[in-house]
């Protein structure tokens, strides 16, 4: 029986190190300023604070790497969910959105940030700075109607 469990436990800790090889790029484009966010449209400090400190490591440019992410299998799951991110929006390159992709990309902030649905569990469990409080969706709610309110004055 126990040369049963020491195989096992050999076993497993050969998978743990082989998985290790397997890496996916993590990446950190170079970001051309001219085409962020803030260079396409005016967001205040308080919610460019919150984006910054809630949204900037899966939806910029500019990911901070925690050391977990060179560990498989969570390293996987990170750079997942950045690279979803980063499809879903990248404000780092924000320009490359067309214009109703933008406002939805806008409403979505609001509506996913009410809804808590975002920043997503697994992040603020690991960063709990990034948690977003009742006055920080407000921030961004906010910021995204204001954004959004030249739009609807021409549908009017």
């Amino acid at each position: 029986m126990k040369n049963l469990l020491r195989l096992v436990v050999l076993a497993w800790v050969g998978v743990l190190v082989a998985i290790q090889l397997i890496r996916p790029a993590r990446t950190n484009p170079p970001t051309d300023r001219s085409r962020t966010l803030t260079a396409s449209m005016t967001v205040p400090p308080p919610a460019l604070a919150v984006l910054e400190r809630s949204c900037r490591d899966c939806h910029s440019n500019d990911t901070r790497w925690p050391w977990y992410s060179n560990v498989a299998p969570m390293s996987w799951m990170v750079i997942d969910h950045v690279n979803s991110g980063r499809r879903h929006f990248n404000y780092s390159d924000w320009a490359s959105h067309a214009p109703d992709k933008s406002r939805k990309i806008l409403q979505d902030i609001c509506d996913e940030t009410r809804a808590g649905s975002m920043p997503i569990g697994l992040y603020t469990f690991l960063h709990r700075d990034a948690r977003l409080t009742a006055a920080d969706v407000n921030t961004l709610c906010a910021w995204t109607s204001e954004a959004l309110a030249p739009v609807a004055s021409h549908v009017r």
